[in-house]
């Protein structure tokens, strides 16, 4: 497997932000629209795990404010990811027949950054 560049990273980045600015209009949406936030683009809600979760949202490269540490980081993640909100805004756009797969996806994620945030930030 290609371990991706500096420059690679910084692009899928910028790659995944267009694609969240597109998603708040968009309609007829399937798995493909949605910015997983892994490194390698999952074909299946299984290739979602908690370590690539981890790796993505906590990379050196995220475009995010510098001032933001790790639990920030994650918890941005999780208002985008939390099966309430997704549910409501992205998830009634979604093609029927990728619905229940864009939901488990969703549900992947949202529960991997929850593990990530009770793991190592335990207040």
């Amino acid at each position: 497997m290609k371990v991706l560049s500096s420059d690679e990273i910084v692009r899928l980045f910028e790659n995944h932000a267009v694609k969240w600015k597109t998603l708040k209009t968009a309609n007829g949406l399937g798995w493909n629209n949605f910015p997983w936030p892994v490194f390698r683009r999952p074909s299946e809600p299984e290739e979602i795990t908690p370590t690539a979760v981890s790796a993505y949202v906590l990379s050196r490269y995220s475009p995010v404010d510098p001032a933001k540490n790790s639990k920030d980081r994650i918890k941005d993640q999780l208002k985008l990811w939390h099966p309430d909100k997704f549910e409501t805004k992205y998830l009634t756009r979604v093609a029927e027949d990728e619905r229940d797969k864009v939901k488990e996806g969703a549900g992947a994620v949202s529960r991997a950054l929850s593990e990530l945030l009770n793991r190592n930030y335990d207040d």
